[in-house]
């Protein structure tokens, strides 16, 4: 399976990526960064291109994938409405368009996040635009469209894309995850899940926080392991 990860600046996108890398099933692995991100894998090939907005300058190199793990995205804390439904929407949207054409048969997985709103109703401005971007998402010719919601989620050993106030955090993961179960997982489920999104049609289009814990228990192979992200 050869894939394209998005955001792998960033830490869900950086510890999906290594996922892949480490997965045996997955042949190839394409990031599209902003800057150089300095991993080196055999698997790995990197594209540095600034306007996500416009990829005709790269369309020939995104051809012939079988899936996209979308992880780019930004917070709203502090934002005006027009440019998060900019660099939300109609960014993931171009994307999203883009690769639909070239890529006949290809599973896209969306990071959205709990609480987005499908119903694109709701009073809070960034639930609504995630959740017009997971409907619309689903309308591109894709051979699926999933829209994952995390909650709480646990990064893996030695990434270099982690705010630091996750080490003063960390420590509540047990304790949410046995009293609140779909609102805690780990970074490794995300990038699991979506590897059996790509592998399995998934009946549901939204895979809340339980449906990546089962997910990736089925997806995870006996002899899997990620070893640190550093290493590879």
């Amino acid at each position: 399976m050869k894939v394209i990860v998005t955001g792998a600046t960033g830490m869900v996108g950086e510890g999906v990526m290594h996922v892949c890398l480490n997965h045996p099933d997955v042949e190839k692995v394409l990031v599209i960064n902003r800057r150089p991100d300095g991993v080196k894998h055999p698997k790995l090939t990197e594209i540095i291109h600034q306007d996500f907005f416009d990829l005709s300058a790269i369309e020939s190199q995104l051809v012939g994938y079988d899936a996209c793990f979308f992880c780019l995205g930004v917070s709203s804390v502090g934002m005006k409405a027009p440019e998060y439904y900019r660099l939300t929407y109609t960014l993931t949207m171009h994307v999203a368009e883009t690769l639909s054409h070239l890529n006949t048969n290809m599973t896209f997985a969306y990071v959205s996040g709990a609480g987005t709103d499908g119903s694109e109703q709701g009073r809070s401005m960034w639930a609504r635009v995630k959740g017009k971007t997971e409907n619309d998402l689903r309308k591109l010719p894709f051979k699926k469209a999933y829209a994952f919601r995390p909650g709480f989620i646990k990064p893996l050993e030695g990434m270099k894309h982690v705010n630091q106030y996750y080490k003063y955090i960390n420590w509540l993961f047990p304790v949410g995850r046995k009293l609140f179960p779909n609102g805690f997982c780990t970074n490794q489920e995300i990038g699991l899940a979506m590897i059996y999104t790509a592998k399995n049609i998934v009946a549901q289009d939204v895979i809340e926080g339980r449906d990546i814990i089962a997910l990736a228990a089925k997806e995870e192979p006996s002899a899997y392991q990620t070893t640190s992200p550093r290493s590879t």
